[in-house]
């Protein structure tokens, strides 16, 4: 029976679907022996792609192996559905722009009868989870308890996450304040990384606005580097964009007209008086407030008036990009005077240097430029160049005497004071901003808002305590993970927590506003333990009270519910989560939330015990984007290749905090492979059974299957998901391909060995392909892999010796191969020569003194009959040494057990095979004797021919009974495992 994927899969979703296969409930074992798996819950705000298909697998890969451990293993999932993203999918869809319909017709085939259905947000979301989603992860196989699946816009949910929010508030974890926040102009709402299109990992900065002075007119100009405003020599506007004359605060400024909306949203009172565009500005000189210099207002096509206020400063001695652009204009004369700017007057504005840098001139900007061979603006490095001197001005730049009372000081030091000074003086204003464009997933721009709002008091300090704690306590995969947790605790501030609309849980005190998608989503988790058996509890009658007795106790109410005590026995059951695995860009918020609301809400012993980080997928070597296409969907994948090919491609990669490639070319490789072993399984499995007679090969076989379990099962335990399943797999491969060579597979000793093997392999393998795992053992034993425990080593076939005796095998055999390939020859008689025993003595004074030659020769040399051998053993020290540093201890003390000669000489027909040629294995000592006692015979012969008359026949034939012979004097160049080799 060929392989055929599709078939065999779809048979084991429906046994497993009709049997209920993975759904968890306490059923006695001890609580040590349950293990709670979760994973971020997916926003169906489109479909699933490979990259989810990977995130989902792997924790699906931890989960089936502690099932097979003998664990009670829930791994469930949930649907987060809160916050505005899918409404905004919604809104673009119903009103036809091309993006979305494109989208979801062309990258996840949505049909257009099928359309309709997603113009309301739950018709939408509920679209992707039953057909991308769920369809996808029953696909793959994941071993997922459906029963308590939920969504978060759920009633009973939402009661969950009134009973979280009401018990922050009354602990005082929660304030209501003005907060800077990502707003989208679009939906006039408060968005969050989840909610974002572009720009999900830009932050906002706060810029100081220098407040530029035209008579009564102001013209704040936005910077992160406020101390240089000292070196200000110009400015720059853009003659194209619009600008306002507008009262702010009082003052009458010009801004650019996008910078109006901004400022509006950051508390300022701002009424526009006019409209004008930039060219009206360009020309005039505007006074710096600190130096009371006047400067040139430039035209500048760079400006980006929807970036700062729309106008720049410009400070050329310290700014590679100012540096270059000044340059530019100078030499730009028409332009100037096409703007009414008389070109000298440009020509003599020079760099001011404001502060002094080590390794760095008068110009630090202009010495940057130059060593790096920059001379335009458009070249592709002044980006770097800036950013590399910022860095050094900031950690090392001293400011010059004209600052006063900060004069002297390194700008790291003072920075904050000097704008604070300036500020309370009126010359600095403040705004917020991004550095980047961010657009929401509803298609608006994202820009600051200031708003009155509820926020979660991150930097409270005995929240931060305990979340530190609970970082201390947990395991971080891969351990480098830590520090990242640890530095997010130390900068979180305030997190703003509600949002003006979208779905999800209304805040319990002002219903006007619902809780954001990183609030309601970080004690999930505990919601899974119970979500199934609900729907006999009421929503009105999940109350306050109901959640604490649920989860601290009876004594935490008045009149406990025994409904929820109930309950408590199954969360106590399940709780804490040994482990989470989560994208490594959500440490720095979902991840650290997740610890934080463990800590303050539940006791220690509940707080999570392991996050495994996951990487990110590229497609190709690009990275994936289903707003582009570009992107593989699961179901795709699993019709062309199968699941376990998918999962095996996933899995096999990389590690899981590693970021993977889909490749097609590899994934039908992997295909392939798999391919092949179930072809090689089924000659197994309908061979004979076989006898277990075994030979030393076929127990070489055995011990490395015995190593192969210990090195899994560490990997497993590590969530080291890819070096366990190379082991499991490619690794044992190459054992099996040396034991073809090697052994009579015919032998019923062979055949039994087979099995054995098999039968071991599809264990360790059931985790990772589990279709073609299960059915595989269940042809092979009656029951499937998954029903059978997770190997153990067997202490019967583990054996060192026969290891080490194999690879000295191996070992000749290259060495042979490697002199056969490089001289060209095809030798009729291979000698191999057994080095001597004093060698022996020699490593063994190595292996005790230690791998230091000149230790080594001073004890070596207190042996007369060594020392008598002079040069020989000093050579034959130095290889030793090396050899002793290149084996770990335990394989030196096997080696030392290990009678080199019988195992060459017991591998000698297969060597014979592998050469079609004589094989003769000699002692290095017998070799030197024989060698001698053949040159005194033939001294002795010639001696009496000599005296003899010659007869003058045919030459004599050599003696029958000569012995071992080595005619080119290669047995002295034998080392101990390291056996002297002579073609003829």
């Amino acid at each position: 029976m060929s392989y055929d994927p599709q078939e065999l899969e779809a048979e084991w979703r429906s046994r497993w679907a009709e049997s209920g296969r993975y759904e968890a409930d306490p059923d006695g074992r001890d609580l040590d022996d349950s293990t709670f798996v979760t994973v971020p819950y997916p926003y169906p705000s489109g479909g699933m792609h490979i990259g989810h298909a990977r995130t989902y697998t792997v924790p699906d890969v931890y989960a089936r192996y502690r099932r097979q451990q003998g664990d009670n293993v829930l791994f469930p999932i949930g649907w987060h559905v809160t916050g505005t993203p899918i409404i905004g999918a919604v809104e673009r869809l119903k009103k036809g722009e091309e993006d979305q319909l494109s989208v979801l017709r062309d990258t996840y085939n949505v049909s257009e009868d099928t359309l309709a259905d997603l113009e309301t947000p739950m018709g939408y979301a509920r679209h992707f989870i039953e057909e991308h989603y769920k369809r996808g992860m029953q696909q793959l196989g994941l071993s997922i308890d459906w029963r308590r699946e939920f969504t978060t816009n759920d009633e009973r949910y939402s009661k969950f996450i009134t009973w979280q929010y009401e018990t922050l508030k009354e602990r005082g974890l929660l304030e209501k304040g003005l907060h800077p926040v990502k707003y989208c102009t679009e939906q006039e709402n408060p968005v969050t990384t989840h909610d974002l299109l572009e720009g999900e990992d830009v932050e906002y900065q706060e810029y100081t606005l220098v407040k530029f002075e035209s008579g009564e007119t102001v013209f704040p100009m936005a910077t992160l580097r406020p101390e240089t405003v000292r070196g200000v020599t110009n400015a720059y506007i853009d003659p194209e964009g619009e600008y306002v004359e507008a009262t702010v605060d009082g003052e009458r400024w010009v801004v650019s007209l996008e910078a109006v909306e901004k400022l509006e949203l950051q508390d300022h009172e701002i009424a526009v008086e006019r409209e004008v565009a930039g060219e009206e500005y360009v020309g005039e000189s505007v006074t710096n407030p600190i130096t009371g210099d006047e400067v040139l207002v430039l035209p500048a096509s760079f400006v980006d008036p929807d970036s700062g206020t729309g106008v720049v400063m410009s400070v050329p001695a310290h700014s590679p990009d100012d540096y270059l652009a000044l340059e530019e204009a100078k030499a730009d004369a028409q332009r100037l005077r096409e703007y009414g700017i008389d070109p000298a007057n440009v020509e003599a504005i020079e760099p001011v240097p404001i502060l002094s840098v080590d390794d760095y001139g008068e110009i630090p900007a202009r010495d940057a430029v130059e060593s790096h061979g920059i001379d335009s603006a458009d070249d592709p490095d002044p980006k770097a160049v800036t950013q590399e001197v910022y860095n050094r001005e900031f950690h090392q730049g001293v400011l010059s005497e004209e600052y006063g009372e900060f004069a002297g000081e390194v700008v790291e030091d003072v920075r904050e004071e000097l704008k604070a000074h300036f500020q309370t003086q009126g010359e600095f204003a403040a705004m917020y901003d991004f550095p980047e464009p961010v657009i929401s997933r509803a298609g608006g721009k994202v820009v600051v808002a200031e708003q009155e709002t509820w926020f979660l008091r991150y930097n409270d300090e005995e929240w931060q305590a305990k979340t530190l704690e609970a970082v201390e306590n947990l395991e971080a995969i891969p351990e480098t993970t830590r520090e990242q947790y640890t530095h997010t605790v130390d900068w979180l501030e305030e997190w703003p927590c509600i949002r003006n609309y979208g779905l999800g849980t209304r805040l319990p005190w002002d219903d006007e506003f619902v809780i954001e998608p990183l609030s309601d989503s970080t004690i999930y988790m505990a919601y899974y333990t119970i979500a199934h058996r609900l729907e006999d509890v009421p929503p009105e009658a999940m109350d306050r009270a109901f959640f604490d007795t649920l989860f601290y106790g009876p004594e935490a109410a008045d009149d406990p519910d025994e409904r929820a005590l109930e309950l408590r026995e199954e969360w106590e059951y399940w709780y804490p989560v040994d482990f989470r695995c989560s994208a490594n860009d959500l440490i720095s918020n979902h991840l650290t939330f997740f610890l934080y609301h463990h800590a303050e809400l539940f006791e220690k012993s509940e707080w999570p015990q392991g996050i495994t980080s996951m990487g990110m997928g590229l497609l190709e070597g690009e990275k994936m984007s289903s707003s582009k296409g570009h992107v593989v969907l699961p179901d795709e994948a699993i019709d062309e290749y199968g699941a376990d090919t998918v999962r095996f491609f996933l899995l096999n990669s990389s590690e899981p905090w590693q970021d993977f490639d889909w490749r097609a070319e590899e994934v039908g490789s992997t295909r392939d492979q798999l391919s092949r072993f179930w072809n090689r399984a089924l000659e197994v499995i309908d061979a004979p059974d076989g006898e277990r007679d075994l030979e030393t090969i076929d127990r070489w076989l055995l011990a490395k299957l015995q190593e192969t379990v210990r090195s899994v099962t560490d990997a497993m335990d590590r969530f080291e998901t890819r070096t366990a399943s190379q082991q499991a797999f490619y690794g044992f491969e190459e054992y099996l391909k040396w034991y073809r060579r090697r052994a009579d597979l015919e032998r019923p000793g062979a055949r039994w060995t087979l099995r054995t093997v098999l039968e071991t392999r599809l264990r360790l393998l059931a985790p990772f392909v589990p279709f073609l795992a299960n059915e595989l053992h269940e042809r092979l034993t009656g029951e499937s892999a998954e029903d059978v425990p997770w190997p153990e080593p067997v202490p019967e076939f583990e054996d060192s010796t026969i290891v080490v005796q194999e690879r000295l095998v191996e070992d000749v055999l290259e060495d042979v191969r490697d002199i056969v390939d490089v001289t060209d020859t095809d030798p009729e008689t291979v000698r191999l020569y057994v080095a001597a025993d004093w060698k022996r003595d020699v490593l063994e004074t190595v292996i005790d003194v230690g791998p230091n030659q000149g230790q080594v020769m001073g004890e070596v040399m207190q042996n007369d009959q060594l020392r008598e051998k002079g040069d020989a053993v000093n050579s034959l020290v130095g290889d030793l040494v090396s050899f002793v540093r290149e084996h770990d201890d335990d394989t030196l003390e096997t080696l030392a057990s290990v009678d080199e000669q019988s195992v060459y000489e017991e591998a000698a027909s297969f060597f014979a095979r592998e050469f079609d040629a004589d094989v003769e294995v000699y002692g290095e000592s017998a070799a030197r004797r024989a060698a001698e006692e053949t040159s005194s015979a033939e001294r002795s012969s010639a001696d009496s021919r000599a005296a003899e008359p010659r007869d003058g026949g045919d030459d004599e034939e050599p003696r029958e009974d000569a012995g071992p012979v080595d005619p080119d004097g290669k047995a002295s160049q034998a080392e101990p495992f390291r056996p002297a080799i002579h073609l003829e």
